[in-house]
């Protein structure tokens, strides 16, 4: 893969110039403390070791200007006569060409390493991107399935249930299809009859069973229905004679949102 921006690594701005101004300053007081024990001898091995700090840290521009202008302060200072460049000798020249060819070829293959390193930090990051799509894409396909598969199990939970059916009741009605529509599509697999038509009512489907059922009773799980076992009131022969029934109430999470299946324990 190519990346271009890989030759971008160094940061921008004017704070990598005074940082190579600081290196050089750095670099000229130690070579003067120095100078006293070292005297003519490496007069420019300073000015080297700032040039490649500077390019590690702050780029190829600042590491050459760290490097011409330690160049100027070395033949200068510290190659003799100290303080004229009144005459080219030995010294200055091999200043002049040992120490401009070292110092470029350190810097260049400094600079290779950072834009390598560079380059394989942002193949790193656009690899980690493309995992972390995938990841997402794949854990949305999980749980697409996973809510069809409840769906699924809901439709066969009602298809099966239909003639103990009390009442659906979708958790989110703004956000959910109408209970009805489920039981209309359980209906279409099954010749019995699942729901009054006319009932639906604040996101609730009632089922035929509901008829049975006593109507404090009805009006409770109405708001307060929650999965699990519930007693309820069933209309047993007259029509004062009550009995207490076992029902359950199932809850199942769809792609067409959250319901509340509840049916008579028969």
């Amino acid at each position: 893969m190519e990346v271009i921006n890989s030759r971008r690594w160094a940061p921008r701005g004017r704070n990598r110039w005074i940082a190579a101004a600081a290196a050089l300053g750095a670099a000229a007081i130690i070579r003067a403390i120095l100078h006293p024990l070292l005297g003519p001898f490496m007069p420019g091995t300073a000015f080297l070791i700032a040039a490649v700090l500077v390019e590690y840290y702050c780029g190829l521009a600042p590491a050459l200007c760290v490097m011409l202008l330690g160049l100027c302060l070395a033949d200068y200072l510290f190659v003799p006569p100290y303080g004229h460049i009144d005459v080219i000798d030995a010294s200055d020249l091999h200043l002049l060409i040992s120490y401009p060819l070292l110092t470029i070829l350190i810097i260049s293959l400094v600079e290779r390493l950072r834009r390598a390193q560079y380059r394989a930090e942002l193949l790193a990051a656009v690899a980690q991107s493309r995992y972390e799509m995938l990841l997402r894409h794949d854990n949305e396909r999980l749980l697409a399935r996973r809510a069809t598969d409840e769906m699924h199990r809901m439709l066969r939970h009602i298809a099966q249930y239909n003639r103990s059916l009390i009442l659906i009741k979708a958790l989110d009605p703004a956000n959910s299809l109408p209970p009805g529509s489920f039981v209309a599509a359980a209906a279409t697999a099954t010749p019995h009859a699942l729901v009054d038509d006319a009932s639906l009512h604040a996101g609730i489907a009632y089922c035929a069973k509901h008829t049975q059922v006593h109507e404090e009773d009805l009006a409770h799980v109405r708001v307060h229905l929650t999965p699990g076992h519930h007693r309820m009131r069933f209309l047993s022969g007259t029509r004062d004679d009550w009995r207490p029934v076992e029902c359950v109430c199932d809850r199942f999470t769809t792609s067409s949102g959250e319901f509340l299946v509840l049916r008579a324990d028969d």
